[in-house]
């Protein structure tokens, strides 16, 4: 088994490892605890796909879930990418949040220029204009500190997922 990760710098960290296994019989692993309900872990299973979460009691706002493609290389070669990450609707929202802060800054921005040429006020729109990237800045922090908050659990989770695929 090789794995490779991706720096830590990312919010939403990647991983591959090649196994000398068939697919099908990963994924079957996977299948039979999921079956037998021998994990804590919540898993769903879709093809290749799979996806561990955090249980339900254990669960808050920045928990992590961990998404796996198993992909076929050769008959008895495998490739598994990994991708942990927010929940789908913390990362909508903040993908949003984002989307939005940057329309009102284009926005923003052209209103203080307009204002600028017409020589009207254009201190508020200025500042929000200023203000913006600053509230971009501490969104990314935001992001980081939940990564922190969750690290815990996406240790979990991949010892979980190694614990799996080396069975």
């Amino acid at each position: 088994m090789n794995e490779q990760k991706s720096s830590d710098i990312y919010l939403r960290p990647r991983f591959k490892m090649n196994f000398e296994e068939n697919h099908q019989n990963l994924i079957e692993k996977f299948k039979y605890i999921s079956k037998n309900k021998t994990s804590k872990f919540c898993i769903l299973i879709s093809d290749g796909h799979v996806i561990i979460d955090i249980p339900m009691e254990e669960n808050h706002f920045w928990s992590p879930q961990l998404n796996i493609e198993i992909e076929r290389i050769e008959e008895n070669r495998s490739l598994v990418k990994g991708l942990f990450g927010p929940k789908p609707q913390v990362w909508t929202l903040f993908m949003f949040i984002h989307f939005a802060m940057a329309v009102a800054f284009i926005g923003f921005s052209i209103a203080a220029y307009v204002q600028w040429t017409l020589k009207g006020i254009y201190n508020v729109t200025l500042t929000v204009t200023l203000a913006l990237p600053i509230l971009w800045i501490v969104m990314y922090f935001l992001g980081r500190i939940g990564k922190k908050t969750g690290h815990k659990q996406m240790n979990e989770l991949h010892e979980f997922m190694m614990e799996t695929l080396l069975s």
